[in-house]
C-alpha cells in the first residue's frame, strides 16, 4: 500500500469531501502525490468518490480501529492484551502465526483495517472491507498440547455470543463448530466465523492463533461473491456498532472463557453452548469433505466438543474439520 494511502483514508473516514489541495497541504506533498495515493486505495477495492471542485470522500463515514480505544473498552481485562492495529495485512492469522514463532507475547491481538487475503475454514477465503468488517487474531498460549484443546473453537464462539449479547444483539446463535448465525426473514444468515491455527508439541506447551471475522455491513457487490446468506451486525442494531467497543467486549469475554477452558476444558461449557446452538434437535444435512451428504438430527455436543447426530445408521459423532452443517428444516 502507498505509504500515504492510509493516512489519507483516516482523514476521509469522516465521510466528508476533502480537496486534493487541502490534503496535499496537510501532508506536505503535491496534489499528484495525493492522487497516486488515492489510486492505491482504489486498487484495494475501496471506493473513493472524486468530484471536480470538491475533492475526495468515502461513500459514508467509517469508524476506524484505534488501539487505545480497544484497550479502554476491555476494562478490567485490558492488562491481558497487547493490541496492535495494522492498516493493511494479507491475513491477521498468518501474520500472528509468524509473530508467535518469533516469541511474541501471550495475549497479543492483531486487528487490521484492511485484510486482503483473509482465510476461512477448510481453505475458504474470508472477504472483508474497510469499515464493513471486524477482523482480528489473538495469540493464546496453553500449557497442554494440541490434543488437549478439543472444543476450543466452540468456546471461542460462546465467548463471542456473550460479547454480542452484552451489546443487545441477543438473537445471535451458534452453528457447530465455528460460525455465528442469526435468523432473518425465515432464513439463517452468517454473521461471522472463527479459524484457529495451532503451534507447538502434541504433549505441550502449545499456542493457538484464534482468528475471528465479524460482518458489520455487507456491501451489495461483496454479497455477490459469497456462496451463502450473510448479514452484518449493524443490521441487527438500532445504531452502527463502534468496532473499538465491539473488539474490546470480545476480548474481555475471551479472557474469561479461555482461562476457564484451560482449567476445565469444553465440558464446563457444554450445557450453555447447547442452549445457543441454532440447530439443536433440528434436522440437518452433514456435508462431508468428499461431497457426500448425510441427513440426520442433531442430538447435542459431546464433552470434548464433537457433534452428536442421529442418522439412518444410528448415533454418530463428528469432529471439527470433517463436515459442514446446513439446516434441513
Amino acid at each position: 500500500m502507498n505509504k500515504l494511502a492510509f493516512p489519507i483514508l483516516a482523514v476521509l473516514a469522516d465521510g466528508k469531501f476533502h480537496s486534493g489541495e487541502t490534503l496535499a497541504q496537510r501532508f506536505g506533498v503535491t496534489r499528484a502525490t495525493v492522487y497516486n495515493a488515492i489510486q492505491s486505495v482504489a486498487s484495494l477495492g475501496i471506493t473513493v468518490f472524486s468530484v471536480r471542485g470538491r475533492g475526495y470522500r468515502l461513500p459514508k463515514a467509517v469508524t476506524l480501529l484505534d488501539a487505545d480505544a480497544v484497550v479502554h473498552a476491555c476494562g478490567e481485562y485490558a492488562p491481558w492484551f497487547h493490541v496492535q492495529v495494522l492498516a493493511q495485512v494479507d491475513s491477521t492469522n498468518r501474520y500472528l502465526m509468524q509473530e508467535s514463532a518469533r516469541g511474541v507475547a501471550h495475549g497479543t491481538c492483531v486487528a487490521a483495517h484492511i485484510q486482503t487475503a483473509g482465510r476461512g475454514r477448510r481453505g475458504r477465503s474470508w472477504l472483508s472491507q474497510l469499515g464493513g468488517s471486524l477482523t482480528f487474531s489473538v495469540l493464546w498460549r496453553f500449557q497442554c498440547g494440541a490434543a488437549g484443546l478439543s472444543g476450543l473453537s466452540l468456546v471461542v464462539g460462546l465467548a463471542l455470543v456473550r460479547a454480542l449479547h452484552t451489546l443487545g444483539l441477543t438473537d445471535v446463535q451458534l452453528k457447530w463448530p465455528n460460525d455465528l448465525l442469526v435468523q432473518h426473514q425465515g432464513q439463517w444468515h452468517k454473521l461471522g466465523g472463527i479459524l484457529i491455527e495451532l503451534q507447538g508439541d502434541m504433549e505441550g506447551p502449545s499456542a493457538a492463533v484464534i482468528g475471528i471475522g465479524l460482518n458489520l455491513d455487507i456491501a451489495p457487490e461483496m454479497r455477490l461473491n459469497i456462496d451463502q446468506p450473510v448479514l452484518g451486525l449493524n443490521s441487527l442494531s438500532a445504531q452502527p456498532l463502534d468496532p473499538n467497543l465491539l473488539l474490546g467486549r470480545c476480548l474481555s469475554q475471551l479472557v474469561m472463557h479461555l482461562n476457564q477452558f484451560a482449567e476445565q476444558g469444553f465440558a464446563h461449557f457444554q450445557t450453555e453452548w447447547t442452549t445457543h446452538h441454532a440447530f439443536h434437535q433440528q434436522p440437518v444435512n452433514l456435508l462431508l469433505a468428499n461431497g457426500q451428504s448425510i441427513p440426520g438430527k442433531v442430538l447435542g455436543v459431546a464433552e470434548e466438543g464433537s457433534l452428536l447426530v442421529e442418522t439412518a445408521t444410528g448415533q454418530q459423532r463428528f469432529n471439527a474439520g470433517e463436515i459442514s452443517v446446513r439446516s434441513a428444516a
